[in-house]
């Protein structure tokens, strides 16, 4: 069974983050597809921030219980 901190269970999803002509993606796990998208904008102030669609449905629910951000990919301007 997959939890948070708080006993919620936790979600992994991909956000595009870009500036201009720049872009890369960010892995974000987090308690829900909205706190994850808060912590990337945290993370990334000034930059326009978007879930990456379709979700994957073999990463979307979390087996780590500990919220956190990872790049995964960086794209071309």
């Amino acid at each position: 069974m997959r939890h948070s901190e708080g006993g919620k269970e936790m979600v992994r999803i991909s956000i595009q983050v870009s500036s201009g002509t720049a872009r890369f993606k960010v892995m974000v796990q987090a308690e829900s597809i909205e706190r994850a998208l808060e912590i990337a904008e945290r993370h990334n102030p000034g930059k326009e921030c978007r879930v990456t669609f379709p979700l994957d449905p073999e990463t979307f629910f979390a087996g780590d219980p500990v919220a956190r951000i990872e790049a995964i990919e960086e794209a071309a301007a």
